[in-house]
């Protein structure tokens, strides 16, 4: 019986360490509507570094120093702004919602763009394709019309 007093006391007490905490607000919180765009930046340029490491590496580019000065902010301003939305699940939720929105929207529209490109990419060498075949065609025409002549 005393087991299972300690067990459940202790687990009562992980419960209660593990509930919710609600950050207070920082004094300089980033509003919501520039976090979500300093996070979908974030995301681009986290995504871009990962495909090309060196060519970053290369050219010195920071990525969080080049959002901190693009945002006016600093690394404190961001930590705090990110621990408190974060500590506001829902809200936090929202804005990882609204990120990935944009990036869905953005990823069709880079599909919509290179659809088109690829689309006249095959359309220009079709009609090269066509005017090459014309000019074989008026050669052996100009070479036939040559040996009737003889």
């Amino acid at each position: 019986m005393m087991k299972k007093a300690v067990v459940v006391l202790l687990g009562l007490m992980v419960l209660v360490s593990c509930a919710e905490k609600v950050v207070e607000e920082p004094e300089n919180l980033i509003p919501q509507d520039q976090m979500i765009e300093i996070l979908y930046d974030l995301s681009i340029l986290s995504a871009a570094k990962s495909g090309a490491k060196r060519q970053f590496d290369d050219a010195h580019i920071d990525v969080m120093g080049f959002i901190y000065t693009k945002y006016n902010i600093d690394s404190t301003q961001f930590a705090e702004s990110d621990l408190y939305y974060a500590s506001l699940p829902t809200e936090y939720q929202k804005i990882y919602q609204n990120v990935e929105a944009m990036l869905e929207r953005k990823k069709d529209t880079l599909e919509a763009i290179s659809k088109r490109l690829n689309d006249s990419i095959r359309e220009a060498n079709l009609e090269r394709r066509d005017s090459l075949q014309l000019v074989k065609e008026k050669r052996v025409g100009k070479k036939k019309v040559a040996t009737d002549s003889l």
